[in-house]
C-alpha cells in the first residue's frame, strides 16, 4: 500500500471541500439546524414535562453522536459519487491506485471531517444549551469508535451498490443510513419499540452503542455487555461490507467502469 497514493485521494477531496459551498453546508449548516430545532424542541418538552429532567441531554447527545455515523457513511458514498459526477472513475483506477488504498483514504478522510463537524456540534450544544456531552470523558471513546466503524460498514455497503449500478441509485448515499435509524435507539430505548422492531434492533449494532452511551451519561458506568455485542456485530458487518464492495468493484470492472460515467 502506498502512503502517497492514499494521501493523494485525501488531498483531492479536502481541496474540493475547501472550494465547494455545498460541502461546507453539509459539514456545518445542517448539523447546526438540527441542533437548533431539536434543542429548542427538547427544552420546550422539558418545561412541559418536569418529570423528564434529562430530555435535553438525551436528545442532544443522540443528535450529536449520530453525526459520527452520518459523516463517516457520507464520506464514502458521496466521495465515490463525486468521482462519477466528474467522470474521474476511469482516470482514478487506471492509475496505480488500488481499490484498497482508495478505501483507506476515504476512511481517513471521513475521520478528519468527522472531527471538524463533531467539534463544531459539541461547541454549539454547549454554548446554546449548556449541555456538555463530553462530561464523562474517556468512557465515551470506545462507543465513538464503534459509531465511526458503523458509518464505515454502512458506507461501503451503499458504495458497493453505487459502484455496480452507478449514479441512478445515488439517493442511497444520503438515505441508506436512515433505514437503520428507527431501530438504533438514538433518542429512545429499544424497549419502547414494538416487539418486531425490538427483534430488528437486536441485530443493529448501533442500538447497543446508544443504549451503552446513555448508561455512561446517566449512571457513570460502562455497559460492558452492550459494548461487546456492538463490537462483535460491527466488526462482522464491516468485514462483510468491505468484501462486498471489493466484489462489486471487480464486477463493475468486468462490465467497464466507463459505464458509470
Amino acid at each position: 500500500m502506498s502512503k502517497g497514493r492514499v494521501m493523494a485521494v485525501i488531498w483531492r477531496h479536502l481541496y474540493n471541500f475547501k472550494h465547494r459551498a455545498d460541502r461546507w453546508v453539509d459539514a456545518f449548516y445542517w448539523p447546526a439546524v438540527d441542533i437548533f430545532l431539536w434543542g429548542l424542541t427538547s427544552v420546550y418538552i422539558r418545561d412541559l414535562a418536569t418529570d423528564i429532567p434529562n430530555i435535553v441531554t438525551i436528545l442532544l447527545t443522540g443528535l450529536v453522536y449520530w453525526q459520527v455515523v452520518w459523516r463517516s457513511n457520507y464520506e464514502i458514498g458521496v466521495n465515490l459519487l463525486e468521482e462519477i459526477w466528474s467522470d474521474n472513475v476511469v482516470n482514478m483506477f487506471s492509475s496505480p491506485l488500488t481499490v484498497i488504498e482508495w478505501m483507506v483514504a476515504v476512511n481517513l478522510l471521513g475521520v478528519i471531517k468527522m472531527i471538524l463537524t463533531i467539534g463544531f456540534a459539541f461547541s454549539l450544544v454547549f454554548f446554546l444549551y449548556g449541555v456538555n456531552v463530553l462530561a464523562v470523558g474517556w468512557l465515551m471513546l470506545p462507543f465513538i469508535v464503534l459509531l465511526l466503524m458503523n458509518g464505515w460498514w454502512i458506507g461501503f455497503l451503499v458504495a458497493g451498490f453505487i459502484i455496480r449500478f452507478g449514479s441512478k441509485i445515488q439517493t442511497l448515499a444520503w438515505s441508506g443510513v436512515y433505514l437503520l435509524a428507527p431501530f438504533s435507539a438514538i433518542y429512545y430505548p429499544v424497549s419502547s419499540l414494538p416487539v418486531w422492531a425490538q427483534k430488528a434492533g437486536g441485530w443493529a449494532p448501533l442500538s447497543y452503542v446508544f443504549e451503552g452511551m446513555r448508561s455512561v451519561l446517566f449512571l457513570g458506568t460502562m455497559d460492558q455487555a452492550n459494548l461487546i455485542k456492538s463490537g462483535v456485530l460491527t466488526s462482522v458487518y464491516l468485514l462483510v461490507s468491505m468484501v462486498f464492495f471489493v466484489v462489486m468493484f471487480k464486477q463493475s470492472k468486468k462490465i467497464g467502469l466507463s459505464s458509470l460515467e
